[in-house]
């Protein structure tokens, strides 16, 4: 059963009132909470995931930025706020050294990434390479920008999927459907994240609600 990660961010920055969001479900059934390096100051990050810790939930931070610098900003972040998993960036060993020093599990993007929302472009054995030498220095997982393809995105999630057997892979950005929560369901990866689709209603329901319903479905034997 693939894990939802909520990430508390439109458009792929973190919403302002990201901490009265996370208010109103403390006690959900999703485990796994997040939110984008940009949008709220680190003070209230820091407050923030210090309360989704407390509630049991574990956290991640998603950094969607492309080069060295900016990732190692990021990855500072994580540390400071500490996080359970830092998700993006482009991989470098030294992001991957600070992750294994503050116990951070790293799984960056991989494919050409650009511009933020962000667009995935590549080949599939292009990305497997990239992943696999990541995961070969240090590298946790991975974050595959599949619904951000370019190309065929159900076909690159469940390839990408099976071609790195045991590999936690999270399924980011786009997630905006119950059609493609069937696709995931095929797919298999370790987690999925759903920020956006939240904040417009794509499930249904107040934004608790709408968690709930997609924590039931991913469920289902």
């Amino acid at each position: 059963m693939s894990e939802l990660i909520v990430m508390l961010t439109q458009n792929d920055r973190t919403v302002r009132d990201a901490s009265a969001v996370f208010e109103t479900c403390r006690d959900s059934r999703a485990r796994l909470w997040g939110f984008k390096e940009e949008g709220i100051p680190l003070e209230e990050m820091r407050s923030l995931y210090a309360r989704m810790r407390e509630s049991g939930k574990q956290t991640a931070l998603e950094v969607v930025c492309y080069s060295e610098a900016e990732g190692l900003a990021g990855a500072k972040t994580a540390a400071a706020c500490g996080c359970d998993l830092l998700m993006g960036t482009m991989f470098s060993k030294e992001i991957s050294r600070l992750c294994a020093d503050h116990g951070i599990r790293y799984l960056p993007f991989v494919g050409r990434v650009t511009g933020r929302p962000s667009v995935l472009e590549g080949s599939l054995e292009q990305m497997l390479d990239q992943a696999r030498e990541a995961l070969a220095q240090g590298a946790w997982g991975i974050d595959l920008l599949g619904y951000r393809y370019t190309g065929d995105a159900a076909r690159l999630n469940r390839e990408f999927v099976a071609g790195l057997p045991g590999v936690p892979v999270v399924l980011a950005g786009s997630v905006n459907s119950f059609a493609r929560l069937d696709e995931i369901r095929a797919a298999d990866p370790w987690a999925f994240t759903i920020g956006s689709a939240f904040f417009e209603g794509r499930f249904g329901g107040s934004f608790r609600d709408q968690v709930d319903k997609v924590v039931d479905y991913a469920a289902r034997p």
